[in-house]
């Protein structure tokens, strides 16, 4: 008997005894239980067919027969094999609950969606808004805060079936099936946050009974697996799944019956200046400095609304601005550093936007170098 059948017959013996007469469904639960790899030899084999679906399992001191095809293996020490556990996406031993932030503040959704979460209920939520607006730290404060463990799939193109919901891989020489976080979350009664979901393919479909709410057959091992008490799925997206017509984005049309699934839209805003200064306030000991970040950004933003700009400050870009400010004590360093993924006009308006804010610092128009004027005792190469 090699070592793969001799796991699971020794998992099976532990559950039902010795020679037990086991169904398909009481060999799934062994596999699911132990991680033993599927014993295929069973189930095709003849000599250990009980009854129309019913197996008679062999002694772990008989060997399994072997067809004309395959060599007669040798003799082996079976004190000595080692049982193969079936390895994991997420490791079942440690609880995925998110860390809780200290300095967190909580606005917009998240009193709701604490509420629906606390629940338990099964309440897919779709959260759309501009990025960098704390729609995922959002999700995963919420569990942090109510205990609950929360797996996040962060999503692309490429993202496919078995990325989401498992298949088979070859692990030291084995071929062993591997759940998908999304299964996980549904044996474990898990919070499934879909990150970036706008930036899938129509291989998300894949999820649509699971999207419902009913048991998934998997149809690899054949087993059905039902969602857990407390399993929700959480998507959140920079777009409502139509694409981004500005191309800010590198989103994907979504199909509606995909985005059907869902039973409410959230729609995530930026913070108030209320509160973002709140959220910058732990990470800045100038007071004033906060405020004037806090302004510009405002002021920022309704240009942006009104079209004035095709760029716009983000709650995360502020917090980015914060900490550099930290490192190096200057203000428009910072500032200067953090705006420079964007292009030179843009960079340059949002600059000379803050001098304006913010009388302390000279405006980058008034900083620039002096042009060299041409004379007759100095020519110009």
């Amino acid at each position: 008997m090699n070592k793969n059948a001799l796991a699971f017959v020794t998992a099976c013996e532990s559950k039902f005894g010795s020679e037990a007469i086991i169904s398909r469904e009481d060999i799934n639960r062994v596999v699911s239980e132990s991680g033993a790899p599927y014993p295929y030899w069973l189930v095709t084999k003849s000599d250990f067919r009980a009854d129309r679906g019913q197996y008679r399992v062999p002694s772990s001191g008989i060997p399994v027969k072997q067809s004309t095809n395959e060599k007669t293996p040798e003799m082996v020490d079976y004190g000595q094999v080692v049982s193969l556990r079936q390895p994991k996406l997420v490791d079942e031993s440690d609880a995925a609950i998110p860390a809780k932030y200290p300095d967190y503040v909580p606005f917009g959704f998240f009193k709701d969606l604490t509420g629906i979460v606390k629940s338990r209920m099964f309440y897919p939520i779709f959260i759309t808004g501009l990025s960098g607006n704390g729609k995922t730290l959002m999700v995963e404060q919420v569990c942090a805060t109510l205990n609950r463990e929360c797996i996040r799939i962060n999503i692309s193109i490429e993202t496919d079936e078995t990325d989401l919901l498992g298949g088979y891989q070859l692990i030291n020489g084995n071929t062993a099936y591997k759940d998908g976080p999304v299964i996980q979350a549904m044996k474990k009664g898990a919070i499934c946050l879909i990150d970036e979901v706008d930036r899938g393919s129509n291989k998300l479909m894949c999820l649509q009974g699971i999207l419902e709410g009913k048991p998934y057959y998997n149809k690899k091992t054949g087993e059905v697996i039902y969602p857990a008490n407390g399993f929700n799925v959480i998507a959140t997206a920079n777009t409502k799944g139509k694409g981004s017509e500005e191309g800010r984005y590198l989103s994907q049309i979504l199909d509606d019956a995909f985005l059907e699934r869902f039973p409410i839209t959230v729609e995530q805003e930026y913070p108030d200046m209320k509160t973002e200064k709140k959220i910058l306030t732990p990470l800045i000991k100038d007071e004033k400095f906060v405020d004037y970040l806090c302004t510009w950004a405002d002021v920022v933003r309704q240009t942006y609304q009104n079209g004035g700009i095709d760029e716009i400050i983000s709650t995360r870009r502020l917090v980015h601005i914060a900490k550099a400010y930290d490192i190096y004590n200057d203000r428009m360093k910072a500032i200067r550093l953090c705006v420079n993924r964007f292009d030179e006009d843009t960079k340059m308006a949002f600059l000379d936007l803050y001098s304006k804010v913010d009388s302390s610092v000279e405006s980058p128009a008034n900083t620039a170098a002096p042009e060299v004027v041409a004379t007759e005792q100095q020519p110009v190469f």
